[in-house]
Formats: structure tokens, sequence, C-alpha cells
């Protein structure tokens, strides 16, 4: 068996309930098996052994209010887990999506979903307008703490936002290509920095696409801050452990089109337990069905130069363990 961490689908209700509360503001993409079940299947059909974890990647914050933004992740997450309920053998369950725009309906979205609709996890945007290291958002993470479930990092935002001062737009689609890898690092940075690891030991965070930047750039985080070290540099010494050994904490999904090379990068970074099986479907694909992701991605696996056992605890074993799935 294999789990995909990393599917992602528009759930029943979505998109009228964005046509209805956030039109033009909320642009949510178009794919057939983002939609259709029946288009879905046809794809996992070829692939019997895989199990997906399903999630919404879109942000919801553009609603506008709070009421607008947790009416649209109700429907969202409410969605998704009818989906999961009704298709076992299909899926492993879901992540729900919550809106970091108001802390309390944050939270109280998160005790709906993990204890009223058995999500297995939550996911929150990482984008570069909004640190994850503000003091509200330590309440959202000690609880997902003592529910000793993962935080799933996805990194957000649109050609609206240049690159260079003086631009109206981000050319080339560089928002997404390097955009995102630098927001999805940037969190993490933040979040290493703000000692969660250290007030929350059990913390579990997943990342998207192999951990981003860090596994190649590994050496320059002592290139920086082992001089900070040595000058007593504040926000280094008020921590625990050197910044390496947090960033090694993280989870982070493979997700990363069948790159072999950057798995092993990652896997000499943060080990074969701290990565987990994930397609990102249907992106990537170029039907737009995602058909050829599962192929290049489990193909990717078996070519690491890694044991058996460590190959399947990224293919099964890591999910079953971080989600605590049964």
């Amino acid at each position: 068996m294999k789990i995909d961490i990393s599917a992602h689908i528009v759930p029943p209700g979505l998109r009228e309930a964005v046509s209805r509360i956030a039109s033009g503001r909320i642009a949510l993409q178009q794919s057939p098996v983002l939609d259709s079940l029946d288009a879905r299947f046809r794809v996992m059909d070829r692939y019997p052994d895989v199990l997906q974890v399903l999630s919404q990647p879109h942000s919801l914050e553009d609603a506008g209010e709070t009421g607008a933004v947790y009416e649209l992740a109700r429907v969202n997450n409410n969605g998704m887990a009818e989906i999961a309920d009704k298709y076992p053998d299909r899926f492993a369950g879901f992540v729900a999506n919550i809106p970091l725009s108001d802390i309390d309906s944050a939270l109280k979205e998160t005790d709906r979903t993990v204890m009223g609709l058995g999500s297995k996890g939550i996911m929150i945007t990482a984008m570069v307008k909004r640190p994850l290291d503000l003091p509200q958002f330590t309440y959202l993470y000690e609880k997902m703490a003592q529910y000793d479930l993962p935080i799933f990092l996805h990194p957000m935002g649109g050609p609206t936002q240049p690159d260079y001062d003086g631009e109206s737009v981000s050319k080339y689609l560089i928002w997404g290509l390097w955009g995102w890898p630098y927001q999805t690092t940037l969190a993490m940075t933040r979040l290493v920095f703000s000692g969660v690891f250290d007030r929350f030991p059990n913390i579990k965070f997943i990342t998207h696409h192999a951990g981003a930047m860090l596994p190649f750039n590994a050496y320059r985080i002592h290139n920086w801050y082992d001089p900070a070290a040595e000058r007593k540099e504040d926000f280094i010494v008020r921590l625990k452990k050197h910044p390496a050994d947090y960033f090694r904490m993280f989870y982070n999904d493979i997700a990363n089109a069948g790159n072999t090379a950057g798995l092993m990068c990652a896997h000499d970074f943060f080990g074969a337990y701290r990565l987990l099986f994930a397609s990102d479907m249907p992106y990537g694909s170029p039907s737009g069905y995602g058909d050829t992701l599962y192929e290049n991605t489990i193909q990717s696996i078996e070519d690491m130069a890694i044991t058996p056992e460590e190959k399947e605890a990224i293919f099964t074993g890591n999910a079953r363990s971080v989600l605590r799935l049964k």
C-alpha cells in the first residue's frame, strides 16, 4: 500500500459557495479530477495500491469578512469529510483547511473538524505577507500538539505580487515556480526561531515539495548561523539547540514531480523517516488529470539508493504514524 498525503480536490458545493460569497475574489483552478470523482477514480484505478488523503489547496481568506471566510471553510471541510467517509477504500482521510484571518474562528474550526469530522490534520497557508510566528498562532500550535496531528504548510500566492519594485505582476510564472519554495522556507525559518519546537516538542509540521529550499542549502544554515551563535546573537542563544536541528524536525511531502536526485538531497538532510509519499495531484501533469504523477513519483522513490525499509516508510509507514491512520 502507498498513502498519498497530498491529493487535492475541490469538494462538492465549494464552487457554488465561492461564486455566491466571493465571486471575483477567489479563483478555484480547473481540472477534471478536482471536481469529478469518476475522473479521479479512472486515474486511481491504474494504481490500486494507492490511498489518498484529500486536501483543498486554495486559500479561502480572500473572501474578505471573517464570516464569509469561515462559511467557505465549513463547506469545504464538510465536503471533503463526506467524500472520505463514503469511499474508505479510496481515501485514508482528509486534511481540513483552516484560514488564519481570525484566530478564534480558526481554533473553533480546528476543534470541529478534528473532533467532529475526523480530519487527519489541518492545512494552513504559508504566505510571505503573514508571518507564522505571530503570537496569536501559538494557540493553534498548542492545540495541534495536544491533538498529536500535523499542520500542513501550503505555499500560496499568485502573479499579482510582483518580484521587483516598479512592476505590477510577477512575470514568467516566477510566483509559483520559485516563489512557493521560498515562501515555504521563509515560513519554516520563522517557525524555528519562534521557539515553537522548544515549546511544543511533539508538534508536527509537514512542508510541501520535499522541504523546499532547505536540503540543497543545508550548509548555508551553518555558514550563517554558526557565526551568529559565536556573536551570541539573541535570536540564536534563546534556542535550546542549533537551528539546523530544528529544521530537521519538519516532516515533508515528497511532491517534487519525480526528481530522484532531489529526493536523495532531502533524504540526506531530513532522513527517510521525515519524508512522506505525495503526488500533488493533479498539479504538474500536462493532461490536467494527474495521470503521470503517480508513475513518475513512485519510480523516483524506487530509484532512491536507500533500503527497502526506508522506502516502505516513505510510501506508507510515515503517513500512518504522523497522521495517526488506522
